[in-house]
């Protein structure tokens, strides 16, 4: 158990520590690179900051040093965006709304991976898989599937709040306030289907595979909480005076992950090592939580 405790917590050391040098690298080129448009200037280094991580999963061979990065990242865009050119004084109830629902998403799908990590003998197991699949061309893979692709897509998700958060200046209406029920709705599904997964892998008695709670109407409602939050994010920026066509991409790319990438390997992981999975994919949905279809007389059979 000691043994144990200590792994991770030499994890999480050089985890924070490749965080702390990505962010003195981002300090250092940032007045190189301020010239340009604020939003250019948060892709590049944000491009910047994700090459130093990936150096450390190449350097300690563990590509969950990147995790961490969905959630810690989008309150950083965001604070710059608004604060790059303004001060405290002009800082509005919209902006506000945004920033506190963004660092709360944030804090807390960080602590959770915090706490799910065991530190560096630990890695997500879908990266194992492509280990395994890809082997001498892994990294290749990781620095663009892994590392590249994700930042480009919370990139392309924070992108679609910008208008709101910089170029509106109106006061908060229906839209933004269903906006700010939607991203309080995801991220409170979100947190209630991790803690009914934390209990359900912590529980000695559990059964084969968790199918109570949230996850009785809906096989990823974590998912949906996060597909939820990124919906929310977009929705503020509606009810500006212009709408812009580069605020869709990012949570359609997002939606279009979840269920064309990500849902389908965990379905096809748990196909394979849960008994009565198969069933329980059929009866229930795969993201929007609905009420669970009956069992048919088909379903028994093909588990007998």
């Amino acid at each position: 158990m000691e043994s144990k405790k200590g792994e991770k917590e030499a994890g999480l050391i050089i985890c924070l520590l490749a965080y702390f040098m990505a962010g003195f690298m981002v300090w250092l080129f940032y007045d190189a690179v301020s010239i340009f448009h604020p939003i250019l200037v948060v892709l590049i280094l944000d491009i910047l900051a994700t090459i130093i991580i990936f150096l450390f999963s190449v350097a300690f061979n563990n590509s969950s040093l990147y995790d961490p990065y969905w959630s810690l990242v989008p309150p950083l865009i965001l604070y710059y965006w608004i604060f790059h050119d303004q001060t405290w004084a002009t800082f509005t109830l919209l902006q506000a709304s945004v920033l506190i629902l963004v660092t709360g998403w944030s804090v807390r799908l960080t602590l959770n991976w915090i706490l799910r990590w065991k530190g560096l003998r630990d890695e997500d197991w879908r990266y194992l898989a492509f280990r395994f699949k890809y082997q001498e061309n892994y990294w290749v893979l990781s620095f663009f599937g892994i590392h590249l692709f994700p930042t480009l897509l919370v990139f392309l998700g924070c992108l679609a709040v910008y208008p709101a958060l910089v170029l509106y200046e109106g006061n908060m209406g229906l839209i933004e306030w269903f906006a700010v029920f939607i991203t309080l709705s995801g991220i409170a599904i979100e947190a209630i289907s991790d803690l009914q997964l934390s209990r359900y892998v912590n529980d000695k008695d559990k059964c084969d595979f968790l199918c109570t709670g949230l996850w009785k109407y809906s096989r990823h409602p974590n998912y949906f909480g996060e597909v939820l939050f990124w919906i929310g994010i977009f929705l503020f920026s509606t009810g500006t005076e212009q709408l812009y066509w580069w605020i869709v991409p990012g949570p359609v790319i997002i939606i279009l992950m979840f269920y064309t990438i990500s849902i389908p390997m965990i379905d096809k992981r748990m196909l394979r090592r849960k008994t009565g999975y198969r069933d329980y994919l059929k009866r229930t949905p795969d993201l929007i939580p609905w009420k669970p279809k009956e069992k048919s007389d088909s379903s028994f059979t093909i588990l007998r």
